[in-house]
């Protein structure tokens, strides 16, 4: 394999998935990663699965032929809506001997370990529509109780970098929405989507102090720590040479996190 053959590659529709990164970095800095976010078609939030699915499978190829032997699709919509058809259909004909992961199971693994008897879930439309929360979290909480909310128009105004102060009076409206859908609020709330992550003090200020807020980088980079610890003919293809490269489509990224 070529020495950038051996490189990790971090997808998402725009910006959120840099929080993704950032968190993969600090445990695990000593990687070359890709990072392309496709700002030419975000949000991917309000898209068919369709549309998510021949998005991110173009996504991923551009990764693959940049020379990545791993893909992260740090984007919720993408990991519910493309993850499954990409690894059953698409990859064991066309690419086995790369992997593509998503950020669903590893969050979904971690809000199921702990005690909670509910959980609120706020994320795009995509990934709410998609089902994919509902349907891992009862094949390991089945007696959880799970309250949804979808967040329209929240996306783009993170990506847009509009004030905090606008993006708080919206996201307002959807957690109370969510909190009204139950007569008892939830024992946690994760925060469904990459991009909100860039948000958490503000969701955090959102949210009664009794209710536990979950998010994902994190989560995400300690799963990866492990897949990789289990999967050694991964680890040993992956160069040690840290450094960043990142491909924008349209757009220019608005804000970079990357630390």
């Amino acid at each position: 394999m070529s020495k950038a053959g051996s490189s990790i590659g971090v997808f998402d529709s725009g910006i959120g998935g840099l929080s993704i990164l950032s968190a993969i970095r600090k445990l695990l800095p000593q990687y070359s990663y890709i990072y392309l976010a496709d700002n030419a078609n975000t949000p991917y939030g309000d898209k068919t699965a369709e549309e998510i699915y021949v998005l991110t499978k173009k996504s991923v190829e551009i990764l693959f032929e940049k020379g990545c032997i791993l893909v992260i699709l740090a984007c919720n919509s993408a990991s519910a809506c493309a993850l499954r058809r990409l690894q059953q259909e698409w990859l064991p004909i066309h690419y086995p001997d790369r992997k593509v992961l998503g950020i669903l199971v590893p969050t979904i693994e971690q809000v199921t370990t702990d005690t909670y008897k509910s959980l609120g879930i706020l994320a795009t439309k995509a990934t709410i529509a998609s089902g994919a929360y509902e349907r891992e979290i009862k094949k390991r909480a089945p007696d959880m109780k799970l309250i949804e909310q979808a967040c329209p128009g929240l996306v783009d105004l993170i990506e847009e970098g509009a004030p905090d102060e606008e993006i708080k009076e919206k996201a307002a409206v959807f957690v109370s929405m969510l909190l009204k859908k139950s007569d008892h609020p939830p024992d946690a709330i994760l925060l469904g989507c990459t991009h909100y992550s860039f948000k958490h003090q503000l969701f955090a200020e959102l949210i009664p102090n009794t209710i536990q807020l979950f998010d994902q980088p994190k989560v995400v980079a300690e799963s990866l720590v492990n897949y990789l610890k289990r999967h050694q003919e991964i680890k040993q293809k992956l160069r040690d040479v840290a450094s960043i490269e990142c491909i924008v489509t349209g757009k220019k990224l608005k804000k970079e996190v990357i630390n």
